[in-house]
């Protein structure tokens, strides 16, 4: 088998669509939150079809250290699977799924996947008496996240549902 995998397009940017934003610190007192990006695992997933093919990548997930989850996401190059993993703890809310949702980010990052996003600045936004964000972040322009480029929303494989300007916890 000869899979010809270009694997540094996985670490193209994001649309802004793919990305979310999830609070790290909360001043009840100002009414803000710190917020930091992530890009969604659906746009995960589609990034590791749209390089590697849906039959050239798998993931995994393993028991971890203190009851959290370990996620390996495998790529076939040629014959051989290669494997990345990291992990996560479960989350406060819904525990194993944000687990498993964390855990598999994570492992995307070992692969390039969004790890760009760490360089970015933290920001801080306005939110209600619940926590939820008032306001949608904007991504900062630098060379990575400049429009031309990230790919266009028209070019992805399905629609994008349209997202309230609140963050979920993962």
């Amino acid at each position: 088998m000869n899979n010809r995998i270009d694997l540094k397009r996985l670490q193209a940017p994001f649309a802004p669509e793919d990305i979310e934003w999830k609070p790290i610190a909360i001043s009840k007192q100002a009414g803000k939150a710190l917020v930091a990006p992530y890009v969604t695992n659906r746009a995960i997933m589609d990034r590791l079809d749209e390089v590697c093919g849906p039959e050239n990548w798998r993931n995994e997930f393993r028991p971890g250290p203190g009851g959290g989850v370990l996620c390996g996401i495998s790529i076939r190059i040629g014959d051989e699977w290669i494997t990345k993993w990291d992990g996560a703890e479960n989350t406060d809310i819904e525990p194993v799924k944000g687990g498993l949702s964390s855990a598999m980010r994570r492992a995307a990052v070992q692969w390039g996947i969004g790890r760009y996003l760490y360089r970015l600045p933290n920001q801080w936004v306005r939110i209600d008496e619940r926590g939820r964000l008032l306001e949608t972040p904007r991504l900062p322009e630098t060379p990575e996240t400049a429009p031309e480029n990230r790919p266009t929303p028209a070019r992805r494989t399905r629609p994008v549902p349209p997202r309230a300007a609140t963050s979920r916890a993962g």
